[in-house]
């Protein structure tokens, strides 16, 4: 399957992110002729155990990510960060949990946006936000190669490209930029060929430096 990149926005010292921003970015998209498509919409939530007994605690992991993603609704996958452990299950998995009620929802989380075609590239532009709540808590990007599945080859185009995003990006004087930080997919048992789990664990990283970003900003103030 084509590779991507899951960007996060990371503001400027002393900004925050707000929707005047998400307008922004769509029309750097649109100023480099990208062709907006449609809508698109991934979530991540956030599972505990719940245990009956004390005992159990040390058999059950301790919370995990469950991530549903557009380009793949009959699956769910499942993230145990600090394990880097990644599943692929089918998406009945979470009506399965509900059931057994060994694992509870604590929180979950909304990326939506649009969707652009770009020549060969596909981006994705959307805000992050909770359950039922209007709430910014973030934006995300994804941009996607779609000839080339290899990481390593695609490497350089994507860098590419996202110089030529930054420079337009910066004539537009925003308050911040987009920061890809890769994962070690290795870690998680994953290769160069690119999947739907590197994906996952991509959203997964990129959560936890929203989270990050957040609590950097709580502190200051």
């Amino acid at each position: 399957m084509p590779l991507k990149w899951v960007l996060h926005w990371q503001p400027n010292a002393g900004t925050t992110v707000n929707s005047q921003i998400i307008n922004e970015v769509t029309q750097v998209v649109e100023s480099i002729n990208g062709i907006k498509e449609g809508r698109w919409k991934a979530t991540i939530t956030f599972y505990k155990p719940l245990l009956r007994e004390q005992a159990l605690v040390g058999e059950y992991p301790r919370d995990f990510l469950g991530i549903a993603l557009p380009e793949q609704p009959n699956k769910y996958y499942l993230i145990i960060r600090p394990l880097r452990i990644v599943l692929e299950a089918d998406s009945t998995i979470t009506m399965i949990m509900e059931k057994l009620q060994s694992y509870k929802q604590r929180v979950s989380l909304n990326f939506e946006g649009f969707q652009y075609q770009l020549g060969d590239f596909q981006l994705r532009v959307g805000k992050v936000l909770p359950n039922h709540s209007e709430n910014l808590r973030g934006i995300v990007m994804e941009v996607e190669y779609l000839p080339i599945s290899s990481m390593e080859k695609a490497r350089q185009i994507m860098e590419e490209f996202m110089t030529i995003w930054d420079q337009a990006v910066t004539k537009r004087a925003l308050p911040g930029h987009f920061v890809h930080m890769e994962p070690n997919f290795g870690e998680f048992g994953l290769g160069d060929q690119y999947t739907s789990q590197h994906t996952a664990v991509q959203y997964a990283a990129v959560m936890a430096q929203l989270i990050a970003t957040v609590q950097a900003v709580q502190g200051r103030n």
